[in-house]
């Protein structure tokens, strides 16, 4: 087996001449001939000036190098992709495939024994376990870390449940223009990622579920010290990692490990996001996820983690309350404790190293939970005949089966233009629907699931409303709001056909989410939709053209066709 510099030499037609080539250029950055015989360790820096998220890269890269160099290796930094959240156009989620794409191809091009990948905001995690998934090379996973918490007037603050919950207050009124300028600067008052579960927190999570990150990398603050310690220790595996040669992801990501991080999923209060980044990640491993399986475990798991946008407390909370390895203490009975961990045991072990926090309140038990059901529920009906998602421990209960009247905006464009308009015809026990906003549609499954309440109706108090898209929510959201929609509007789903003045019914008990029209009128609907021209010109050249062409459904992970999994799935086998 060849390592360090000899793998993957330059093709001249001389591979002799292609290390003496390599050596001779490596060599200009001072290198030794005794560093350069020592196992390499690739590492990401996905720092950017557009990403706070990963504010503190130049300190993790620090650790990590010194982890590396304590254990014997050599650590080789290099660049891929970085995205922000709040920087990406059109979204982050257009963006998840491509970095997918450079991490892997980069990640294969270069001379590496093992990879050290850091990242943190939302897609950036996924797009990197999906990176190493297809490429499996020994990998471990460092995460930025949620961000410190912020204050305003003696109120604890937490991007970005709390963002959306005053931003509501100002839409409505009863905060000004000044208030909330001085709010933004209190909302996030640290780098790293958001201090709730949103995605980023979910996926850190689902990410040390699977076994492919050290214990208690999922909550360590980004502004810690246990943070970079972490990450130092996550170089000294990672240079064991090349020695050895395991594990691979494809020796952690396995069927039992997905099961494991869908009991997790449910269990935090997960970001519906990160089912579509576990589908996506597992598929890239070869593993099939069960939709119905995921949702026969929202039954039996109850939700544990009180954070928000589920609870009361933040990421930090959760961190010094013993973080992940005590939260799935609470679920042993659930789990399969013999699945492989990147630590070099099993998940088992990390949990028997978990802390006891007496009088803590943001880990309960499975006797005591905060809620009884999980996190989400997938739902199914003429309306969406794959799949929709509802995340339910964030929703109102009084809203959980409801029938009600469509108002339908055919884009975001529409929804923007319309959906403060003292005119809108709409009232409370409305149904907001919003359609063209699918992967396909928008283009890019946009976070515009948290369709905004209707202005006249914020300013008389209303604070919630059944909202149905094909769209995606941010994992920050809360509120009573069907996600993911599948198949979407822009290639014929049965969202493309329904009309302000339909009857809607949405039954999460009974996980069914119905158009109150009969079989035949849907029919003649989606056959004369199939008529009418494209919603929007099509996308003709570079990466759009690519994502346009080869994206997949929500329910499939919107990962490209081409890039899945094309052996036998694990789940299978």
């Amino acid at each position: 087996m060849t390592r360090g510099l000899q793998k993957g030499l330059t093709n001249y037609g001389d591979a002799d001449f292609s290390l003496f080539l390599r050596k001779a250029f490596i060599k200009a950055m001072g290198y030794s001939d005794d560093a350069l015989d020592r196992p390499i360790i690739g590492v990401t820096n996905t720092a950017s000036d557009y990403n706070p998220c990963h504010g503190n890269l130049p300190d993790l890269l620090e650790s990590v190098k010194r982890g590396v160099m304590l254990s014997g290796g050599l650590p080789m930094v290099f660049p891929t992709i970085s995205i922000h959240e709040s920087f990406a156009h059109p979204t982050s989620m257009f963006l998840r495939n491509l970095m997918a794409m450079d991490t892997e191809e980069m990640v294969r091009a270069q001379p590496m024994d093992a990879v050290v990948v850091i990242g943190g905001c939302d897609k950036t995690l996924p797009a990197q376990v999906m990176a190493i998934a297809s490429s499996d090379l020994p990998s471990i996973v460092v995460p930025t870390g949620p961000m410190a918490v912020g204050n305003y007037k003696g109120e604890v603050l937490g991007a970005c449940t709390d963002c959306r919950r005053l931003w509501a207050q100002h839409r409505a009124g009863t905060i000004d223009k000044a208030e909330i300028d001085l709010i933004s600067g209190r909302l996030v008052p640290t780098v790293g990622t958001c201090g709730v579960m949103g995605t980023a927190s979910t996926m850190a999570c689902i990410i040390e579920a699977l076994g492919l990150a050290l214990p208690m990398s999922a909550t360590a603050p980004a502004t810690h010290a246990d943070r970079r310690r972490i990450a130092e220790a996550s170089g000294k595996r990672a240079a064991e990692m090349a020695l050895s040669g395991s594990p691979k992801p494809s020796d952690l990501i396995t069927h039992t490990s997905v099961r494991n991080a869908m009991i997790v999923l449910q269990a935090i209060g997960g970001s519906t996001n990160g089912l579509i980044h576990l589908i996506a990640m597992a598929g890239r491993a070869g593993v099939k996820l069960d939709m119905d399986a995921f949702d026969r475990l929202g039954r039996e798991i109850p939700v544990l983690l009180n954070l928000k946008p589920s609870g009361t407390h933040y990421m930090e909370d959760f961190h010094h309350a013993g973080g992940l390895p005590a939260l799935m203490r609470e679920l042993t009975s659930f789990l399969d404790m013999e699945a492989l961990s990147v630590a070099g045991g099993t998940i088992g072990d990390s949990i028997a190293g978990a802390q006891f926090v007496p009088g803590q309140d943001v880990i309960r038990s499975v006797a005591a939970p905060l809620k009884k059901s999980g996190a989400m529920a997938v739902l199914h009906g003429n309306l969406a005949p794959h799949s929709a998602l509802i995340k339910q421990s964030a929703a109102s209960p009084e809203l959980m089966r409801h029938t009600g009247r469509a108002v339908v905006f055919d884009s975001i464009e529409d929804m923007a233009a319309r959906i403060d308009l003292p005119d809108l015809d709409v009232n409370a026990e409305d149904v907001l629907v919003l359609r063209n906003a699918g992967p396909k549609g928008a283009p890019g499954m946009p976070e515009a699931g948290y369709l905004p309440i209707p202005l006249k109706l914020a300013r008389l108090g209303v604070k919630d409303m059944v909202r149905i898209s094909d769209a995606r929510m941010s994992g920050t959201a809360f509120g009573t709001i069907v996600l993911h929609v599948s198949p979407e509007a822009a290639i014929g789903g049965p969202l493309a056909v329904v009309q302000t003045g339909d009857r809607i019914m949405l039954d999460v008990a009974a996980r069914q989410i119905e158009l109150l029209i009969d079989a035949t009128e849907m029919q003649r609907r989606l056959a004369a939709w199939k008529e009418l021209p494209p919603q929007r010109e099509a996308a003709t050249r570079g990466y759009a053209k690519l994502f346009e062409d080869h994206v997949l459904q929500a329910d499939q992970g919107c990962d490209f066709d081409f890039l899945k999994h094309n052996g036998t799935s694990k789940a299978d086998s």
